[in-house]
């Protein structure tokens, strides 16, 4: 089949794309040109580029055009945040593409109410970010465009994606690479909460795997959503427990108020925890693997580790020697 990715270059694209490509359809990738691809592999060499600044087309009611004019069975679309710029696209896609698969994010959730999180239950509460409520409702109208007749569509949704090539959401559900430092040295980590919060993340090249099977499985993805996540979910006690042990070290925890902790931290970093451990997320798979064949290959701490080898190869992070696997 055609298939056109929009957003290709980025973490998702990077491995979804020479998947397309092996699996032996032709792939177009769009994209602002601003930064190549996580992976150099040869099968880049068979794509289409072309570039284009979707925010501006997008306000100038070019995109869809665009899209069409590509001819494509299969559109992809990674970078999407709106429900007018989704909207629009369904619109201009409708009768001319044979499907629509869509990027959302397990952030269309709010804080957990029961545990794990299915999709189409009532285990979490609505969000209450403007990205989680830009996300849930283009998800529901792709599903209500389906079930009415119109374009095929499925909505993806990933956890905390992981990989070589950028920093994981780390133990204290932050970007903090001082994280990382303080644990590879076997210093104490101030941790805000009880340490049980969880976060649930999924390999970018397992989420890749996700969307080839939803375009190979048409017929069973369309009108659907799916929750795309490892296999299981870290708390943070266990996950820096696990960490300190890459490092040959014991972990030292010592509990904060989130008073405290925000008092400690650098700006910024407070927030993104907070973001990411008050939600206290744990999502079962269990559709996905029984509508689409999906068998993640990564546990969370494997797909962290292999993100931060590659940051210490690429002298990217700072810390003590990793011991051997």
């Amino acid at each position: 089949m055609k298939i056109v990715v929009i957003g290709g270059s980025g973490h998702i694209g990077s491995f979804l794309v020479p998947r397309l490509v092996n699996a032996g359809h032709e792939v177009a990738n769009i994209s602002r040109g601003i930064r190549q691809a996580y992976t150099d592999t040869p099968e880049w060499q068979q794509v289409r580029q072309v570039t284009a600044d979707r925010e501006q087309e997008d306000r100038d009611g070019t995109f869809g055009d665009r899209i069409v004019e590509l001819g494509a069975d299969v559109v992809i679309d990674l970078v999407c945040f709106t429900l007018d710029s989704a909207t629009a696209l369904v619109n201009r896609l409708r009768g001319e593409v044979g499907h629509l698969l869509h990027c959302g994010s397990i952030w269309r959730y709010g804080a957990s109410m029961k545990l794990p999180i299915a999709e189409g239950s009532d285990s979490a509460a609505a969000p209450t970010d403007e990205y989680g409520i830009q996300k849930r409702a283009i998800a529901r109208m792709l599903q209500e465009e389906t079930a009415s007749g119109g374009l095929a569509t499925t909505s993806l949704h990933p956890g905390h994606i992981v990989g070589p090539g950028w920093q994981p959401i780390g133990p204290l559900g932050n970007l903090d690479p001082s994280v990382w430092e303080t644990i590879s040295a076997g210093r104490l980590l101030q941790v805000p909460g009880s340490g049980t919060e969880l976060m649930h993340h999924v390999h970018a090249d397992d989420l890749a795997q996700a969307f080839e099977k939803a375009v190979q499985r048409r017929e069973a993805a369309a009108g659907e959503d799916f929750n795309i996540v490892a296999p299981t979910a870290l708390t943070v006690r266990g996950y820096v427990g696990i960490a300190a042990s890459w490092f040959a070290k014991e972990p030292r925890l010592e509990p904060v108020s989130w008073e405290e902790f925000r008092r400690v931290s650098a700006p910024g970093h407070a927030d993104t925890s907070w973001s990411h451990l008050s939600r206290n997320h744990c999502f079962s798979i269990e559709k996905a693997k029984s509508l689409l064949g999906y068998a993640p290959r990564y546990e969370p701490e494997q797909a962290v580790r292999e993100s931060i080898e590659w940051l210490i190869d690429h002298k990217q992070l700072s810390v003590g020697n990793l011991a051997t696997s």
